[in-house]
């Protein structure tokens, strides 16, 4: 399952409404970092596919949700869930610590 790119638009629905927990990628073109992160979250995403949602949201073409949840570093992954952010990890990662992230959620959300 491909990453969904999510625009402020789309933020609401995607993201705050989803009935998964969702890992959001807030990212820039001219990030390295960003651009380091992106297969892995690639991978993350067919690995975890009907549990957990990658989302990717571009900083430069979304302002208004990047500023209401003031996002002033990237790579900045927050993970959704229930419309409320459960974890927010600044920075690169490699994939052993982003999978440990996602299974720690994971285990305190309650399956439906």
């Amino acid at each position: 399952m491909p990453t969904v790119a999510v625009t402020d638009d789309t933020f609401q629905t995607e993201v705050l409404e989803s009935d998964v927990p969702v890992l959001v990628d807030f990212w820039a073109t001219w990030c390295g970092p960003c651009r380091m992160v992106a297969p892995i979250l690639e991978e993350l995403s067919d690995e975890y596919a009907g549990q957990v949602k990658i989302a990717k949201l571009d900083t430069d073409a979304n302002q208004a949700t990047t500023m209401a949840y003031g996002i002033t570093s990237i790579p900045t992954l927050n993970i959704y869930h229930g419309g409320e952010i459960v974890k927010s990890i600044i920075g690169a990662r490699p994939k052993r610590a982003l999978t440990e992230e996602i299974e720690g959620v994971l285990a305190s959300t309650p399956s439906s």
